[in-house]
């Protein structure tokens, strides 16, 4: 299994090309992604490598990080970082799948309702189960729980 993922060579072909033009953002975000997914591969009992659809859980979680920091810049008041933060994370968003809108993610929790059977909030379980494989990666966990928990209300 030495045959490394297509994601993962594309990050590596974009980290060269970014140093050789000189691009300190994209050069400093590749590397923090790499090594975030390095750090993900020699995690657990063996390493291994990871498949394109881990690494785009490992990218997602990295965006996500970077979101919440700038939103935490922001309200503190520090603009040079929020900027910088949310630079990293249009970087990161390049190698993720294309979120889905609301009206197509509505569209997925009303399929998976209508897949389960589920009828009310205590039902949510049932229909993230049938949800979660179709969105994901192309949508936030708290954003379709919201969309679930909506629908389920009626």
């Amino acid at each position: 299994m030495d045959r490394m993922s297509a994601l993962k060579d594309k990050l590596k072909a974009d980290l060269t090309a970014s140093m050789k033009s000189r691009d300190e953002i994209r050069t400093r975000t590749i590397r923090m992604a790499l090594a975030a997914v390095n750090v993900e591969e020699v995690s657990g009992k063996t390493s291994r490598e990871l498949t394109d659809d881990e690494i785009v859980k490992v990218l997602t979680k990295e965006a996500k990080k970077r979101r919440e920091a700038a939103e935490a810049f922001g309200g503190a008041g520090r603009t040079e970082q929020a900027k910088a933060e949310m630079d990293e994370q249009a970087i990161l968003e390049e190698y993720l799948p294309a979120q889905l809108s609301d009206s197509e993610l509505a569209a997925l929790v009303e399929e998976a309702v209508a897949e389960s059977g589920a009828a009310g909030p205590q039902a949510m379980g049932q229909v993230m189960k049938v949800l979660n494989p179709k969105v994901a990666g192309r949508a936030e966990g708290g954003r379709v729980a919201q969309a679930v928990r909506a629908r389920l209300a009626g």
